[in-house]
């Protein structure tokens, strides 16, 4: 196996471990009110402040370890999201759980961030809008694998032993990291500020808004995806391992899906379709949850494209940086999980308020007026991009 792969291959691991540590809250939420004796939909919000301190601290992260090398900037920040992972797999009270799930996503953000700066530096220009997508898979893979097993190992053990489960993931990761990553990659060294210019452009904060929305869209149901499952759909908690295993192997396709659509010239340009669709399903979901079969169905199409936007959206971001922004390259590469997890903020605390105005089985609705809102930035993120190809303007990279 060339080097080039087992590098694609850790690159995966690392977004599987992320995932893992991010999406493992979702599976046992239930497990973990008993514990700590919290109301379900207080428990909730440890989503919405793992998604808001992963949001807000990652671009200071980033900016700030940008002057340092990049090797070892990686495997600092991987050792702090060890320490905040076992932490939580020691937790004895909602705060103390927090507290560690502050850690883990101080650290988070930066860390996919710079996989994808070092991918994007290691790919060859054909090859990236695949390992990209396959990077973004290993979030996916975290569903179908990480999850569910985390899931079993909660409701059959402990829930305790789904985080030392992924703190030894972290282990072996780091070591792998030490000897596959390059040591040294070409650095554009520049001031805070010069690096924020890349904000300014308005390719730039469409495609963050949407990506913010996007993300909003879907966690405004899948927040409660459990008890979506099991209250609102009357699936036994016995075969919940195995929906959710049906639902993780769809996003590992949505990601593949996604991924194809980026080689396109312009896989933007394909999208207002899937968000028309998006409109649709979740609209259509109060009334499908009443049957099995229909609503299935309907969660399983929405897996299959609500964030098809990931790769494009991605490699936006990473040609725009590289053509006119070279200074603020692993920036752009963060904006995309900064304002994703913005969105799961949003679209989680909407989750838990719908819950209790409209109830469980009407919580979609929040999520098609946030699919409204995706699709109007999508048409000026494609109306931004156009005028900048006939009318190109003259940028400051330093």
């Amino acid at each position: 196996m060339s080097k080039f792969k087992l590098q694609s291959l850790i690159f995966i691991l690392v977004a599987f471990m992320l995932g893992c540590n991010e999406f493992i809250v979702v599976g046992i939420l239930s497990d973990l009110s008993k514990q700590f004796q919290v109301p379900i939909s207080i428990m909730g919000y440890l989503v919405t402040i793992f998604a808001t301190v992963y949001a807000v601290s990652t671009p200071f992260v980033t900016v700030l370890t940008s002057r340092y090398n990049r090797y070892k900037t990686l495997l600092s920040l991987m050792l702090v999201f060890l320490i905040g992972n076992t932490l939580s797999g020691l937790a004895t009270n909602y705060i103390f759980m927090v507290i560690s799930r502050i850690i883990t996503a101080t650290t988070a953000g930066s860390i996919i961030s710079l996989v994808m700066t070092f991918a994007s530096t290691i790919a060859p220009r054909d090859k990236r809008a695949s390992l990209v997508s396959w990077i973004f898979a290993g979030f996916s893979i975290a569903s179908v694998f990480g999850v569910p097993i985390g899931v079993a190992i909660s409701t059959s053990y402990n829930w305790r032993y789904t985080f030392f489960g992924i703190s030894v993931i972290s282990i072996v990761t780091f070591i792998l990291l030490v000897f596959l990553l390059p040591k040294k990659v070409k650095q554009t060294q520049s001031s805070i500020k010069n690096q924020l210019t890349l904000l300014l452009d308005p390719r730039i904060y469409y495609g963050i808004v949407l990506v913010l929305f996007t993300a909003a869209t879907m966690y405004a149901y899948y927040t409660y995806i459990r008890p979506l499952l099991t209250t609102t759909m009357g699936f036994s908690t016995t075969s919940l391992n195995w929906l959710l295993f049906v639902i993780g192997i769809m996003s590992i396709l949505s990601n593949r899906l996604s991924g194809a659509i980026a080689e396109r010239p312009n896989g933007l340009n394909a999208m207002p379709k899937f968000y028309v669709a998006d409109i649709i399903l979740l609209l259509m979901m109060p009334l499908g949850l009443t049957n099995k079969i229909s609503g299935m169905a309907i969660l399983l199409i929405l897996t299959l494209i609500v964030t098809v936007l990931n790769s494009p959206i991605q490699l936006h971001f990473l040609n725009i940086a590289e053509s006119d922004y070279p200074q603020s390259l692993v920036l752009a590469s963060s904006l995309s999980s900064i304002f994703f997890n913005f969105g799961i903020s949003l679209g989680s605390a909407t989750a838990s308020v719908m819950v209790g105005i409209v109830g469980l089985d009407k919580i979609s609705i929040g999520s098609a007026v946030y699919a409204m809102i995706s699709l109007a930035f999508l048409y000026l993120l494609n109306k931004a991009i156009k005028r900048h190809q006939t009318e190109p303007a003259t940028h400051i990279s330093a």
